[in-house]
């Protein structure tokens, strides 16, 4: 909290490496940044709670350091003297002064990289103007282009995976600071200007002091539907319509307007709401409140922006000419105000004011502004655009386009990219409940009949019959199970919501965990029960399966295969355009398998889906289901979406964006739009510019097999096949105590067990990364590499190495690792196994893991040519290094904390101490699930 808590230049300058000397100079003002806030922080602290806190928070900083760099036993013993002799209360207000400059770091982190970001675009060019510039060198005109984002989708989709674990109040807090570092950044202040701004700050920061870290209440769905909509007043609402109009004036540049304008290519979806998996607080009535919120959101969004936009069109119809259709459309508003009668836009527009404001009473949805008369309510979203169309086009034919170009043109893009729904919902659920469902409707149906004694392929059979069936299979008069019920409530208001607001609203239903062909058959009979599926062979909604496991990963392609030449499910995907969309899930398959097979099995099972759906004639859609972590498939969405296999992006691409990520990403405009523009140019570029073979060389593809089932062995053998493994688990984390956060609706765990194959994915990740191992990331690696080279010795290293330099899969890999292990203190993870009250049991895993820790950061430097972790990443390298002398000493207040609340210290302060640490570490390591 002092000047000391950013290294000081002269340290910094001992080092004479040409990347250190390029970081320092590119990070300078970054260093200013976190000294401001780290300063304001420190006497906001000194401040509240007195000297003797603050020289509390620098003895413990400074004595973290040198365990950290040298595991010093000395630095050690001195620490937890330290820590055992602080009183609770004074535990906890340590605890929030390093969360609290771990927020505040993270700000001045932010702002850096809108800087820099900044500095790249100073030639007026972005990631995506730069991958159009690729694309026009390699030969690709724009007709072409034009043609590929006509078909193409880029979708991201907002998920409430619980692993942001700010209040919506902290992170508000955290804005404005963000925003007083902006204008800092962009204005030259004057002297008072620069107090005014310092004054800001410290009110800022001392409410930020003042406020909750942590929820004292769960979340309900809702809650979680409106706090993802914020993300959109932040970021969509404004930057995914000016992306998409920026891409068309791009496209155009040098050449003639094109006849039709640019297909608005990027959507955005979400989950929250929808996902039922696991989470039995998603039931019909809340999704309906979603849908409903959803709509209240986009529908003020259109309204405020119709209010500015009729204020702006002041045009006068004596001073300028305006079309037939435009007169028409300004006859029939119900303004009668004199002040208008000769303003014709104006009139226009209060008229789409007045018949928008009818369609929201129609949709039951919220609205706080009122018309200035009646109009009739829209049939749909295209009479809106019609519209709007009359507006655009009459100012284009009287020499206007540079107005039509303003407000207008970003409104009627923003509803052609969110319609009156918002964001396209997904509901999800899992296939053992989609079987139960059956099972019930098909025994009451057919008396005598054991629909879950059935082999598959008589339940494949039975249930395509059923397809083309004309007959209801739900009956009146039958009373069904509560869950039975709760699930065809569900598929009911999902019609309602195709009726009410478009078959956008909801194209997909996912099954999650699906192992087979009935998985997916059985979904299409329980849509044909509310009418989104025809006995004809028509489907209004696309049916997804999510493959999760390793062992469903390798059987993907089979099944789908199979399902493809299933005639009676052939025809629904043909009257969905001939597009099958499938996800998969890196969470569940890195916990399965680890992170070496989970990545590998990922990419192989898009290899087997491309050549099936190829074989099919049938265009395949991946949704990938990423998390934050690397350890669930995060990692750079650029390198990620290029190393995909040749033919897996095609275009069209769906990626969750979850928790905390969300956050990083799109509570800037600036940084979302960023973001948007990364996933747009990627698929651009994985779809023209990458080589168009689905496989690499076979060589490549033996060798990470063979590295992948040494990978795979090492992890499972440590994790599913040691004895005491769960029980070493469950003391040397805090997974316990991550249940008692308020930080989602959803379950930690599937089932009440503590198997490891029962808990969700995100806590256990989100466990490994709070005691600094983050194991999900790297184990297996470095062991599956010694063995490999040892099996190869005619190969070895340097083909290894090949593998690095010449392949983008295997280089991501690799590169996320590093990452990973970065962050990671084997030192800090030592003190977490001594939770483990067996001593034999600590020293037997933790002993393998140290081991494993060694040898997977040795190889991987070795094949990356390497002499330290993130070399090749010197402004990511810093900002790690800068974190530790705050991060760690939350760890080892952690580590008290946990000793004394399993010890049932009564003190309900030593609780509320764990969460704020977890709060704290999950800040400074940013993608912890």
């Amino acid at each position: 909290m002092s000047l000391q808590t950013v290294p000081s230049d002269a340290a910094e300058q001992r080092s004479n490496r040409p990347e250190d000397v390029q970081a320092l100079e590119a990070d300078a003002r970054l260093r200013d940044d976190i000294r401001l806030l780290g300063r304001i922080l420190g006497d906001t602290v000194r401040d509240q709670e007195g000297a003797d806190v603050f020289d509390l928070v620098e003895r413990i900083r400074q004595t973290s350091i040198r365990f950290h760099r040298d595991e010093d036993r000395i630095a050690r013993r001195e620490l937890e003297q330290i820590l055992d002799s602080m009183s609770t209360s004074e535990t906890v207000r340590i605890v929030r002064a390093f969360s609290y400059f771990s927020h505040l770091a993270n700000i001045a982190e932010d702002q850096n990289n809108i800087r820099q970001m900044r500095a790249g675009k100073g030639g007026g060019s972005g990631v995506l103007a730069e991958t159009l510039g690729k694309a026009k060198g390699a030969g690709i005109g724009t007709d072409m282009l034009r043609n590929f984002f006509k078909s193409a989708l880029v979708s991201p989709v907002l998920t409430a995976h619980p692993t942001e674990v700010r209040r919506k109040s902290t992170m508000d807090r955290e804005m404005e600071v963000a925003a007083l570092l902006d204008r800092r950044e962009r204005v030259t202040l004057t002297a008072d200007e620069v107090d005014a701004s310092d004054e800001q700050l410290r009110r800022e920061v001392l409410t930020l002091w003042q406020t909750n870290l942590l929820r004292r209440t769960k979340l309900t769905v809702l809650d979680e539907v409106a706090n993802g909509l914020s993300f959109y007043d932040y970021t969509f609402l404004r930057e995914v319509p000016r992306l998409v109009n920026t891409l068309e004036d791009r496209l155009e540049e040098g050449g003639e307007a094109a006849a039709s304008e640019l297909a608005s290519f990027l959507r955005m979806g979400s989950w929250i709401g929808g996902d039922r998996d696991g989470n039995p607080f998603v039931t019909a009535d809340v999704m309906r409140g979603t849908l409903r919120l959803q709509s209240s959101r986009v529908m003020q969004f259109y309204l405020e922006e119709l209010h500015v936009l009729g204020s702006e069109l002041s045009i006068a119809a004596h001073l300028a000419d305006v079309s037939e259709e435009l007169r028409t459309l300004a006859e029939r508003s119900p303004d009668t105000s004199p002040h208008r009668s000769g303003e014709p836009y104006r009139l226009a527009v209060s008229g789409i004011y007045a018949r928008l404001t009818a369609t929201a009473e129609k949709l039951q949805v919220e609205i706080t502004r009122r018309p200035v008369g009646k109009g009739a309510p829209y049939g749909s979203v295209r009479e809106l655009q019609a519209d709007l169309d009359v507006l655009h086009r009459s100012l284009i034919s009287n020499n206007a386009r540079v107005i039509a170009r303003g407000r207008l043109r970003l409104l009627r893009r923003a509803v052609d990219c969110f319609g009156f729904h918002l964001a396209r919902l997904d509901i999800r659920q899992n296939s053992a409940v989609h079987e139960r469902t059956i099972a019930e409707l098909m025994d009451a149906a057919n008396p005598g009949m054991s629909y879950l004694a059935l082999g598959e392929e008589a339940r494949i059979s039975l249930l395509t019959n059923e397809l083309r069936s004309t007959r209801a299979l739900v009956s009146p008069f039958v009373k069904y199970s509560d869950e039975t019920m709760g699930e065809l409530n569900v598929f009911h208001a999902a019609a309602e919501a195709h009726a009410m607001f478009g078959s956008d609203a909801i194209p997909q239903c996912i099954i999650s965990m699906c192992t087979g062909m009935s998985d997916m058959l059985e979904v299409a009979v329980l849509l044909k029960e509310v009418g989104l599926v025809h006995p004809s062979g028509r489907s209004a909604i696309n049916v997804v399966p999510l493959f999760e496991t390793i062992e469903d990963l390798q059987a993907s392609s089979a099944i789908m295969d199979r399902m493809l030449s299933l005639h009676d499910y052939r025809r629904l995907v043909d009257s969905r355009g001939s597009v099958q969309e499938v996800m998969l899930g890196y969470s569940d398959s890195n916990k399965d398998g680890g992170f070496v097979t989970s990545g590998w099995e990922l990419y192989k099972a898009e290899i087997g889906l491309v050549d099936v759906f190829e074989r099919h004639g049938v265009r395949l859609r991946l949704f990938h289901g990423r998390g934050g972590s690397v350890g669930r498939g995060g990692g750079p969405s650029y390198d990620a979406i290029v190393a995909q296999p040749g033919g897996a992006v095609n275009g069209q691409i769906r990626i969750t964006e979850q928790g905390e990520i969300i956050t990083s990403k799109y509570s800037n405009a600036e940084v979302g739009r960023n973001n948007l523009e990364i996933l747009a140019a990627a698929t651009l570029d994985a779809s023209l510019l990458q080589p168009s073979q689905s496989a690499p060389r076979r060589e490549y593809l033996t060798a990470m097999d063979e590295l992948s089932n040494l990978a795979f062995k090492a992890y499972r053998g440590l994790v599913y096949e040691t004895d005491g493994f769960v029980d070493y688990f469950w003391a040397s984390t805090v997974i316990n105590e991550i249940a008692t956060l308020n930080i989602g609706s959803r379950p930690a765990s599937r089932k009440k067990t503590r198997a490891i194959e029962d808990l969700r994915a995100i806590p256990w990740v989100f466990s490994w990364a709070q005691c600094r191992l983050m194991l999900p990331g790297w184990y297996g690696f470095g062991s599956a590499v010694e063995q490999w080279i040892a099996e190869h010795p005619d190969k070895g290293m340097p083909f290894l190495k090949e593998l690095y330099k010449e392949w983008p899969f295997f280089r991501m890999l690799l590169s996320n690792m590093d990452m990973v292990l970065a962050k990671s203190s084997i030192a800090i993870a030592s003190r977490y196994a001594e939770l483990v009250p067996d001593e034999g049991l600590r020293e037997k895993i933790f002993g393998r893991i140290r081991r494993e820790w060694h040898s997977c950061i040795e190889t991987l430097l070795d094949i990356m040519g390497q002499d330290r972790l993130l070399q090749g990443n010197p402004l990511l390298e810093r900002s790690v290094r800068h974190r530790f002398p705050y991060l760690d000493p939350l760890n080892h207040v952690q580590v008290e904390l946990l000793k004394a609340h399993r010890a049932q210290n009564p003190d309900e302060q030593v609780l509320r101490g764990i969460q704020l640490t977890i709060n704290g570490i999950s800040a400074g390591l940013r993608n912890t699930g």
